[in-house]
């Protein structure tokens, strides 16, 4: 049985309307790439490895994201809020299909998990939140929020 994350490996989301405005702004003045990772990562509930391999055919005018999640091997199907939506149009307006929706600037490959933790880790420091925070906190935000909004936390 696995245990539960503890400690300095913890993360929280972020619960306060106001500060993920902030971490919006302070990304957005980074890269709309950044900016669009977090609006992304809070909007979809994805882990940050299975958000940072889609592609543009991914998204593009569909209704519900199908994703093949790299730890469970499960195949999930999670709709495409409106939020989201206008967030991705904008965004991939001028993105080629086979284009990843977080490209490198390092060529033809995706960001690393890594690179994906500096650009949250980054923004959070700059808005002052002191909490552990990683790139779960991002699908903790979804939850979160989710959960606040709905009182449903199986959905």
């Amino acid at each position: 049985m696995k245990s539960k994350r503890t400690g300095a490996n913890a993360v929280e989301p972020i619960r306060e309307k106001e500060t993920i405005q902030y971490m919006k702004e302070v990304l957005l003045h980074q890269s709309y790439r950044n900016y669009f990772l977090f609006v992304f990562g809070i909007n979809s509930g994805l882990r940050i490895s299975d958000i940072i391999h889609l592609k543009v055919l991914d998204v593009r005018d569909a209704d519900y994201l199908k994703v093949r999640e790299r730890k469970t091997k499960k195949v999930r199907r999670i709709k495409i809020t409106t939020t989201l939506r206008n967030e991705i149009d904008k965004y991939i307006r001028n993105l080629a299909d086979s284009d990843y929706l977080f490209p490198s600037r390092k060529g033809q490959q995706p960001i690393s998990r890594v690179q994906a933790w500096k650009i949250v880790n980054d923004a959070a420091r700059q808005v002052d939140i002191n909490d552990a925070i990683g790139t779960h906190t991002l699908r903790k935000t979804f939850g979160y929020h989710f959960y606040q909004k709905t009182k449903d936390a199986a959905s």
